[in-house]
């Protein structure tokens, strides 16, 4: 063994420490790190634009105390009507009665159809909010939730049989809440897309002929209205609202606010001309060109329809556009005979 062998020793660390404390104290400034604070639930910015404001409107007011005050009005005259005819005959006064009960049952009838066209859509706006969540926050919640209320709004439809009982074979096989919500969109939706599809195709190419051949300037705009609000109600319909009068207006104003936000009204004779064909508008009649606007436009209304009432909110790339619906509309029938359907015809064996 060398000399230079030393035996082992014991260090007190403790006063290591303290005076390097002391050295990084004297050297420079400490860094302090502050404590985050607890993370609270945020809410989507469609919930925070939906919250109403509280103010007092006196045009809600007016209404309703015009409303109260017709409503009296017409029970008093009704009241007395009824007491005049029990005062000439009392077989007149219980007919009357009976009338009375019968226009009360109708006015209750229609007041529960209003409210609950009004809920559906409602439940359907809701629907609509759960929906994105699962998709885009993953959530297990929403999407149980969501699933159980789609369905509950088609099990009683039987041309959606067969599509809910394929959803609910594969859905179990899915653990992750985005991809069972894509199922759900993909068994359930797009049946009722394709549907939707051929309405808005069926509206539109109607308004655009019968537009072309009204002679008068106030028919057009009383059928372009009809056919529209003929339409809002049939998608809804499909999509499973049940769309009274209320309903439907509510819905008209919350397209025309969702196209005013798109930009979707500004039409121009380039963009009819990218779709139909470069200068045929020119060489055709204005009263076609009139036709060909009322028709576009009435597809768009129709595609933000389908988007305001589908429950399963679409992606952008799977979004049916305006140029694939378009290429249907101007073909006026002409697909009416394929090359498959005649196939089918020729295969077809004689009798």
């Amino acid at each position: 063994m060398s000399k230079d062998y030393r035996e082992p020793q014991a260090f007190v660390l403790e006063e290591a420490a303290t005076k390097l404390s002391a050295r990084t104290k004297t050297k420079g400034p400490t860094l302090e790190f502050e404590t985050e604070p607890a993370q609270s639930d945020l809410l989507p910015s469609s919930e925070i634009t939906a919250a109403p404001r509280k103010r007092f409107r006196w045009l809600a007011v007016l209404v309703s105390a015009a409303f109260g005050l017709i409503v009296m009005g017409a029970t008093l005259s009704i009241t007395q009507l009824i007491e005049t005819f029990f005062a000439r005959s009392p077989v007149l006064g219980w007919l009357a009665l009976a009338l009375a009960g019968l226009l009360a049952l109708a006015a209750l009838a229609m007041v529960v159809r209003e409210a609950v066209g009004l809920m559906r859509l409602n439940q359907i706006e809701s629907l609509q909010e759960k929906s994105s969540r699962a998709i885009n926050l993953d959530e297990r919640q929403s999407a149980e939730s969501a699933l159980a209320e789609l369905e509950s709004l088609y099990i009683n439809r039987p041309e959606m049989t067969w599509h809910l009982n394929q959803f609910k074979s594969h859905r179990d096989d899915i653990l992750d809440p985005r991809d069972r919500m894509r199922l759900a969109e993909r068994h359930l939706m797009e049946p009722l897309d394709a549907m939707a599809h051929k309405i808005i195709a069926r509206r539109a190419r109607r308004v655009t002929l019968l537009t072309t051949v009204t002679p008068a300037a106030a028919l057009d705009i009383l059928f372009v209205a009809t056919q529209n609000f003929g339409m809002l109600r049939e998608i809804a319909t499909l999509y499973g609202g049940k769309p009274s009068t209320l309903a439907t207006f509510k819905l008209a104003r919350m397209v025309i606010t969702h196209l005013a936000v798109a930009g979707g009204l500004s039409l121009s004779d380039s963009f009819i001309q990218h779709f139909i064909g470069k200068g045929l508008l020119g060489k055709l009649s204005a009263r076609f060109g009139e036709g060909a606007v009322n028709g576009i436009l009435t597809a768009r209304i129709g595609l933000a329809t389908s988007v305001l009432c589908r429950p399963i909110p679409s992606q952008s790339a799977t979004r049916e556009t305006l140029s694939s619906l378009l290429r249907e509309i101007f073909n006026f029938g002409s697909n009416a005979s394929k090359p498959e359907d005649k196939s089918k015809v020729n295969a077809e064996p004689e009798n």
